[in-house]
């Protein structure tokens, strides 16, 4: 039996995507991955210098073109630095949700919680840090440091 005209068009038709399906290398939605390094010199020199505001637009940049903690928890920690401590939360979160072992963004996240005044949920942080580097990091020192001092006051 002979098929409809227009069923044979569309064999033909699902044929060709097969072919091309072959010969078309595949590319993955998100080009840039986690693994990726984006170069955050300028912004890290614009952070050092207290120029927030050309670091947070520079970030912002960047954060639209990846998924990469390192960009989020330097938005975080600009924005906890102007202020901002809602907005900074959710940045290091999405930077912990990226790459929960980052201590940079632990130990920040401590300090946001130290600057709002959850000393327990700091502490949490540190105690992260403790299983994260059990021999010591600078990271965890930091975070220790500003509880005690904080403890202190």
């Amino acid at each position: 039996m002979k098929k409809p005209s227009h069923l044979r068009g569309l064999a033909a038709a699902f044929g060709c995507a097969a072919v091309l399906a072959l010969s078309v290398p595949a590319f993955a939605v998100d080009n840039m991955t986690s693994s990726d390094e984006v170069d955050l010199t300028s912004v890290r020199a614009k952070i050092k210098a207290k120029d927030y505001k050309a670091a947070l637009a520079e970030l912002r940049d960047l954060a639209e073109d990846t998924q990469q903690a390192d960009v989020y928890n330097l938005l975080g920690f600009t924005l906890r630095k102007t202020g901002d401590t809602t907005t900074s939360l959710t940045y290091y979160n999405k930077a912990l949700e990226l790459q929960p072992d980052h201590k940079a963004a632990r130990e920040y996240l401590g300090e946001l919680f130290i600057e709002t005044g959850h000393i327990d949920k700091a502490k949490e942080q540190l105690a992260a840090l403790e299983k994260l580097c059990p021999a010591g990091c600078e990271e965890r020192e930091d975070l220790a440091q500003a509880i005690a001092a904080k403890a202190g006051n």
